[in-house]
This record gives C-alpha cells, sequence and structure tokens, in this order.
C-alpha cells in the first residue's frame, strides 16, 4: 500500500519536504551539527563538493573526505528537530519516493553528531571530546513511538528513583549508541558517558531567569546519578532523539561532543572555536579510517 501524500510530503522537483533531498544527494555516511554555518567548518576539510542545499535551518553537503562520501547535515536545535531529519532521511534510502512504498531491502545510515555540550562532572574536563554511550530522554518525544525494544528499564527505574521523577513528566528514557561506531570512533583520549537531552535550554535544563522550575534541585540529582558504574556526564537537546529514532530505524549513530564547559566547576573553555576544529577533524579521520 502506498503511502498518502499527507504523511509523506515531498516538494514539487520531488525531493523530501523539510530537508529538499533526493536519495542521491546523500551518503550513506552522515554527519550531523546542531548549526548551520557549522556545516562549512566540516566541509572545508573536503576534497571536493558534490552538492549542498538549504532550506530552513537544515543545510546538507555532500562531498569527498581522503576519498570517502560524506554528507553533512545541520539538524538545528532540540529533539523535534531530529524528529524531522531521521523520519526524512530514513524515507530517501527505505521508501521509494515514486510509488510511495517501503522498500523490500533495508538500507542503514551511519550517523556521527559533532555537537558542544557542557560537562556535569569535575573529571570530565573542558576542552575534552565526550563519546555518549547513551542518550537519556528526558523530553518525552520519543514515547510517540513504539520503544519497548530500545529501553533500559533497569537503569530507567533507578534513574527516576534517584531523582524523584514527577509522575507528571515524561518518563525517562536511556537509549544506548551503536557498539560499531562507537569501536570506530573510540580512542584512548576519548571520555564517555550517559548524555541527558533537554527539551529546552532554560527551564529544562535547571536554568532560571524570571520563572521558577518544578524541581530546583534536579541538576543536583542528575549530576550525582550513578548506578553499575553508569553516569551522567553532559546535557545537551539532540542525542537521545538521535539515538532512539536510529535504533528504532534501523540506522547506526553515535554522538561526539566537545566539552566547552564543565558546569560541576563554572568554568568555560577559552578558546571553543578551536576545540570544535579539532574535534571535527578527529572524527573526520575516524570516520575514513
Amino acid at each position: 500500500m502506498s503511502i498518502l501524500a499527507s504523511e509523506l510530503i515531498l516538494n514539487p522537483d520531488g525531493s523530501i519536504y523539510h530537508l529538499n533531498l533526493k536519495p542521491e544527494h546523500i551518503s550513506n555516511d552522515i554527519i550531523f551539527v546542531g548549526d548551520q554555518d557549522r556545516v562549512d567548518k566540516v566541509t572545508k576539510h573536503f576534497d571536493t563538493i558534490e552538492f549542498t542545499t538549504q532550506k530552513r535551518e537544515f543545510k546538507t553537503t555532500t562531498g569527498t573526505y581522503k576519498g570517502k562520501r560524506i554528507s553533512v547535515i545541520s539538524t538545528g536545535i532540540g529533539p523535534d528537530n531530529i524528529d524531522i531529519v531521521l523520519n526524512e532521511l530514513d524515507a530517501l534510502v527505505n521508501i521509494d519516493l515514486t510509488t510511495r512504498t517501503i522498500k523490500d531491502e533495508h538500507t542503514s545510515l551511519n550517523i556521527v553528531r559533532i555537537g558542544t555540550s557542557g560537562s556535569l562532572q569535575k573529571d570530565v574536563p573542558v576542552d575534552c571530546f565526550l563519546l555518549s554511550t547513551h542518550g537519556l530522554d528526558t523530553n518525552g518525544m520519543l514515547h510517540s513511538y513504539n520503544i519497548d525494544e530500545i529501553a533500559h528499564p533497569e537503569l530507567e527505574d533507578a534513574f527516576v528513583a534517584h531523582t524523584q521523577w514527577s509522575s507528571k513528566k515524561s518518563y525517562p528514557l536511556i537509549v544506548a549508541n551503536s557498539k560499531e561506531l562507537e569501536d570506530k570512533i573510540s580512542s584512548e583520549i576519548i571520555h564517555k558517558g550517559i548524555t541527558a537531552t533537554a527539551g529546552g535550554f532554560y527551564g529544562p535544563q535547571g536554568r532560571v531567569l524570571r520563572l521558577s522550575i518544578q524541581d530546583p534541585e534536579l541538576n543536583g540529582k542528575i549530576d550525582s546519578f550513578e548506578h553499575k558504574g553508569n553516569r551522567i556526564t553532559n546535557l545537551e537537546m539532540e542525542t537521545s532523539a538521535i539515538y532512539g529514532l536510529s535504533k528504532l530505524l534501523g540506522h547506526h549513530a553515535c554522538s561526539m561532543n566537545a566539552i566547552i564547559a564543565n558546569r560541576a566547576l563554572g568554568e568555560f573553555s577559552s578558546d571553543p572555536k578551536k576545540t570544535v576544529e579539532e574535534l571535527i577533524l578527529y572524527t573526520l579521520n575516524k570516520i575514513v579510517e
């Protein structure tokens, strides 16, 4: 049965609605960045540029680095944007856009996020690189899907008990990365831990300006959580959504974070651009190894 036009929306030229892409425009190896300006900061290292397009905050450039074809896509901020990007990327490779039918043969994408983040632990220093072993989803977007197969109930229940999580909030979900990509990208210089993903920058991350928040002590509870060697090392707004949708759709995903702040120590990088640039080159070289 074909997918209805209201569900799979295409532009007049046949490209997928938000990303403005056709299947031939992307590689199976993809780098996600949040900021559209960071796309060029990655692709300036490419040997060749094959294709580039932008619609809204979604910018895509495909080219080659050391002979390997790679696409770089800006997702914008937050799990809601990730829902758009991952579903549309999956449609490009696993749905025939002409007939609007799911393909018989599944294609798996390799997705590496390069982002910035703040450390929650004193021993995860400013200017280091952190690989997210898991994404902790506190925003609830993934609960729109059937998630039982990707959940970690013991770890989630331990987190809920430790933080005295409000029953009025979405139940936390913890999703693992792709071990295959983790092994490929890891090295002795990489820190690892659980990355918490919030649905906003201010209240959802414990920041108070003029609005009071539901649990003023939540950040401290998150920082102190530990269960069987698992702890939460950093906080941002995309990783759990990337991990959850990738797992559900049959893709590989891993999140790399340039740590530019340490909230436990109140420190901020003296040169965050340099740290991000070094992480970009590190990740590119690991992808082509």
